[in-house]
């Protein structure tokens, strides 16, 4: 027994030993081999560097469903053959601006219909071709346009007609924005465009929406309206001048005080929804915006399908159309199909009022937060809102943030505004015999999703932190408004 100990003992020694020395001729082994794998790793990462940031967007860019992104960009201005549907309306500008050529004033003119019908489409258009005849010609001519959504005063609006003059012509503003009177940024403006102009149209956009503040006074685009259009008249500008207000608002004109109604005295062009044969032809007419072969046959009838159920507007059409390529290109798909079309469609649908939502200034913001309050905190059955009780608690709002408050009127237009949008739906409602009339607001999405969105403006975070308050508030003033 003990012998075959030992003999295990030694056989075992003897294993151990043959084992050491297999273990060390395979780690030298692998040592070798290592060395040659680390030298083979370097040869290659000397041949083959890692990507460069531009060789990875290069990559993308050549993977993209789009040649041309900018011709599926809403506000690009495209050639004219590819505008559709709107040869009534071209006509009419064309014939309205056409004296400009021929050294003469061009009349006012008054775009009005649905968002998204052509009217910025349409006067950018005639008025790049007459800037271009012009030069041509050895004339200046200016065109001096403006978004009027953003911009609350009238002050407002006349500097920013100032910085675009001075932007276009490559000069100094000449002005502060603030500290200055309105009269002076007149001066200015009147200044720049006798210096480098000959003749000058004004494109003042959403028009209706620049009320502007003051109580029981006259709304700021009447105010303004009536200083351009009567500018040549008094000499304070030597050229022509002519004046195109563009509105989605088929009432403009009642709002306008008498004497800006007389000097600007519009010639009118109506510019309707778009049907779906002509939204699915504006979207043929920009196909090559994206890759031969890129879009599957039902893409485009799809989206015009979708954009006809959207009010006939061009501009969704045109967005959506967009998004869904921006959507393959996210997927790394190279052909656009009736699936991203469609989850686009649900992304727009989810997102559109939150993001507008993003885009409006205090004030608005201010007036839809307390008219979502209102929807959202109700006691009562149903999320409508009257707008007497909307307004107090906007009135409530402004003093807890001690920022401007503006008129009822205002409140109601700001309010109103956003039904154009599809924020909410409006309806006009009787208090019975006496009580007069007043409107009533419902929202069609998610009022405590915007009042989530709208918090993000850190002006509005202190209020939030109040629900309670707020909620008490809401309700004394529906209690109030419902016992009268």
């Amino acid at each position: 027994m003990a012998g075959s100990d030992q003999e295990g003992a030694d056989q075992s020694t003897l294993d151990e030993g043959t084992s050491t020395t297999s273990d060390g001729q395979q780690l030298e082994s692998a040592r070798e081999d290592a060395a040659g794998d680390s030298s083979q790793n370097h040869e290659s990462t000397e041949e083959s560097p890692q990507r460069s940031i531009r060789d990875m967007l290069d990559d993308e860019g050549e993977a993209s469903v789009f040649v041309n992104r900018d011709l599926v960009e809403p506000d690009t201005i495209i050639d004219e053959e590819r505008i559709v549907g709107r040869d009534d309306q071209l006509e009419s500008v064309v014939s309205f601006l056409k004296p400009t050529l021929q050294g003469n004033r061009p009349p006012n003119m008054l775009l009005y219909g649905p968002a998204g019908t052509g009217k910025s489409l349409i006067i950018g258009a005639v008025t790049q071709q007459i800037i271009e005849l012009c030069q041509s010609k050895g004339k200046r001519f200016g065109v001096v346009d403006i978004n009027c959504q953003p911009i609350n005063t009238l002050d407002q609006a006349v500097y920013e007609l100032v910085q675009t003059v001075a932007q276009d012509v490559g000069t100094e503003v000449g002005v502060p924005e603030t500290g200055v009177s309105t009269k002076r940024k007149y001066r200015r403006l009147y200044e720049l465009i006798n210096k480098h102009y000959d003749s000058v149209i004004f494109i003042l956009d959403e028009i209706d929406l620049l009320v502007g503040r003051r109580e029981n006074d006259e709304p700021a685009y009447s105010k303004l309206l009536y200083q351009l259009s009567r500018a040549s008249n008094t000499n304070e500008i030597e050229g022509r001048v002519s004046v195109a207000a563009l509105t989605n608002d088929p009432k403009f004109m009642e709002d306008i005080d008498g004497r800006a109604e007389s000097s600007f005295n519009p010639r009118d062009v109506y510019f309707p929804d778009y049907d779906a044969n002509q939204l699915r032809e504006i979207l043929e007419n920009r196909r090559d915006a994206f890759r031969q072969d890129a879009l599957e046959d039902d893409v485009i009838p799809l989206v015009a399908a979708f954009a006809a159920q959207s009010h006939g507007d061009a501009r969704k059409a045109i967005d959506l159309f967009r998004g869904a390529g921006d959507l393959a290109d996210e997927r790394g798909d190279e052909v656009v199909t009736e699936d991203h079309v469609r989850e686009s469609q649900e992304e727009i649908d989810k997102d559109r009022s939150l993001k507008l939502v993003e885009g409006l200034t205090t004030q608005k913001k201010i007036s839809l937060y307390a008219t979502a309050a209102v929807a959202y905190h109700s006691s009562r059955t149903g999320s409508s809102v009257p707008s007497p009780v909307g307004f107090k608690v906007y009135q409530w709002v402004t003093n807890e943030l001690d920022a401007d408050q503006m008129t009822r009127e205002t409140y109601v237009k700001y309010v109103k505004e956003l039904s154009t949008y599809g924020l909410i739906s409006t309806s006009r409602k009787s208090r019975g015999r006496g009580g007069g009339m007043y409107m009533e607001f419902t929202f069609t999405g998610d009022p405590e999703a915007m009042m989530t969105r709208i918090v993000d403006d850190t002006r509005l975070e202190g209020i939030a932190q109040q629900e309670e308050l707020l909620s008490s508030v809401v309700n004394a003033q529906l209690k109030e408004f419902h016992e009268e």
